[in-house]
């Protein structure tokens, strides 16, 4: 919440329970000039049509018509319940560090409702069950910083690991967005060893320092173009992908949208085919792999080969 917003409501209640407030006396409870309590009250006639009247003998103000009221606090309970679920995801996806303040901000907003709008954040908890899976956990001052470094613009040196390899390198990147995927937080940012913008996992960053170097983001980089050329986490050389599944998962796959580029052709027999044009085909492949006999990759070929590789040294090992 601003500052200035917090003022405005304790002005407004300050008002509605007939305490007269003035320019003296908030100031000193706010610990600002007076100037700038004066600046609130013109702000709140003028902007909000607040009809704020003074009272020579009560040496303060009050509202000339009773029935007006405060634009910036009338939310509906939908609205709050809304805030309540996000700050329920954020916690189980972010962790509990950030439980303090996010149910700090919740119930800051609930004590400035009109009476009329109330959430019992309690109950609303016995309702509803959130379970982030089985994340990578990511610690919440990496978050806080990697924030901070996105908005200023300033370079990162961490020491990442990188689990294909099993080792921990350290690298320099220009850090540009935050992307979740099934729970697990992400970091696209410019690799200056790699020389390309590269995805890191923010549960591998091991260690990390803000620099006080700035840079200037790559003009001609889109990060809606970047996710949109990969396959969930993954990216890499786009191409025609090609999966048909049988009438069973058809039921369920039909239901989803699994990537922006996906066509699908509805079959005879009552299953489908799925076309998307993407990158990240072990990605794919591990996603294909997940539904067993049910999905039949058709193109690309080296997709194709790929899953067959994997099925075939799986049969070897049930086998044996």
């Amino acid at each position: 919440m601003s500052p200035r917003l917090e003022r405005i409501i304790h002005i407004d209640q300050q008002i509605r329970c007939g305490a007269y407030p003035n320019a003296a006396r908030l100031a000193a409870h706010f610990e600002v000039s007076e100037r700038t309590i004066y600046a609130d009250r013109d702000f709140m006639i003028s902007r909000l049509d607040a009809p704020i009247a003074f009272d020579e003998e009560a040496g303060g103000w009050y509202y000339s018509d009773a029935n007006w009221v405060l634009p910036a606090i009338m939310v509906s309970e939908g609205e709050l319940l809304a805030f309540f679920l996000g700050e329920s995801i954020a916690r189980h996806y972010l962790g509990t560090p950030f439980e303090a303040a996010l149910r700090s901000a919740v119930n800051k907003i609930a004590r400035y409702l009109p009476d009329h709008v109330r959430v019992d954040l309690a109950e609303a908890a016995r309702h509803y069950t959130i379970s982030a899976g089985a994340t990578l956990g990511v610690m919440p001052e990496l978050v806080v910083e990697l924030d901070r470094a996105i908005r200023q613009r300033r370079r990162v040196r961490m020491v990442y690991y990188t689990a294909s390899r099993d080792e921990c390198t350290e690298r320099t990147i220009d850090p540009y967005h935050f992307y979740n995927v099934r729970g697990d937080w992400y970091l696209l940012a410019y690799d200056h060893w790699r020389q390309e913008v590269r995805t890191f996992h923010m549960g591998r960053i091991r260690e990390w320092w803000v620099l006080e170097d700035q840079f200037e983001p790559d003009a001609a980089f889109s990060v809606e173009q970047f996710l949109a050329e990969g396959f969930l986490t993954e990216v890499g050389q786009v191409c025609d992908v090609v999966i048909r599944f049988d009438a069973y998962q058809a039921r369920w796959v039909r239901e989803r949208r699994w990537h922006a580029t996906q066509r699908i052709e509805e079959l005879p027999d009552g299953g489908l085919v799925l076309r998307l044009r993407s990158g990240g085909l072990d990605e794919i492949k591990r996603w294909v792999m997940s539904y067993g006999s049910h999905a039949q990759v058709l193109e690309p070929p080296e997709l194709r080969a790929a899953v067959a590789r994997e099925v075939g040294k799986m049969a070897e090992m049930y086998l044996e």
